[in-house]
C-alpha cells in the first residue's frame, strides 16, 4: 500500500473504517478525522439534536484545568445511566478521574453530574446493555471492533475484557441549567 493510501486510511479510521481497540493498552488517541470534526459533534449534541442518548461530556483537563468536551453514549441499565469507555484508557476517562468524578452532563440542557466508576467485576451487564441499546448503531460491529467480542456475546463472554474498558455510573447532583 502506498504511504499516501496508509496516510488516507489513518485519517478515516473510525469514521468510514473500523478501529480494532482490542489490544490492551494505556491509552488510545482518537483517529484524526474524529478529533477533527468533534467540535461539530459538541455543538449538535450541546443544541440537543441528536438522539437522547448521546451527550457531551464536560470535565475539566487533568493538566490544563480547561473544560474538555467529549461527545459520549448515555447507557440505561437497571435504572441507572452509565458511560462506556470504547476506547479503554481514553484522555476523558483520565480526566474524569482527575476531576474526582465531578462532570456536567449536556444534551439540550446541562447538569452537574457525580461519575462513579464502576468496579470491573461489575461492567460486564453494563457493555452488555451498550451493546444491545436501542438505535442506528450495529451492536454487531461495535462488539467485533471496540471489545473483540462476539455481538451474541453472554456479560459472561464480555468479562474477559471488561477491565479494559471503564465504566462509570452517572449521578446527577441536580437538574438545574449549568
Amino acid at each position: 500500500m502506498s504511504a499516501i493510501l496508509r496516510r488516507l486510511k489513518a485519517a478515516t479510521q473510525g469514521i468510514v473504517s473500523a478501529v480494532d481497540y482490542t489490544s490492551q493498552t494505556a491509552y488510545r488517541r482518537p483517529p484524526m478525522l474524529y478529533r477533527s470534526i468533534q467540535p461539530l459533534g459538541v455543538m449538535l449534541v450541546s443544541l440537543g439534536l441528536t438522539p437522547e442518548t448521546v451527550v457531551v461530556l464536560e470535565v475539566p483537563g487533568r493538566r490544563s484545568g480547561k473544560t474538555r468536551r467529549n461527545v459520549v453514549v448515555r447507557t440505561p441499565y437497571q435504572g441507572h445511566q452509565y458511560l462506556v469507555a470504547l476506547a479503554g484508557e481514553s484522555e476523558w476517562v483520565r480526566n474524569v478521574r482527575a476531576a474526582g468524578g465531578r462532570a456536567v452532563i449536556r444534551h439540550g440542557r446541562a447538569s452537574r453530574a457525580s461519575l462513579v466508576e464502576v468496579a470491573p467485576d461489575e461492567r460486564p451487564p453494563v457493555i452488555w446493555a451498550y451493546l444491545h441499546r436501542p438505535g442506528p448503531s450495529s451492536p454487531a460491529n461495535e462488539a467485533r471492533h471496540y471489545f473483540g467480542v462476539k455481538p451474541d456475546s453472554s456479560p459472561e463472554e464480555i468479562r474477559s475484557v471488561a477491565d479494559r474498558y471503564p465504566v462509570f455510573r452517572i449521578e446527577e447532583a441536580t437538574l438545574e441549567v449549568v
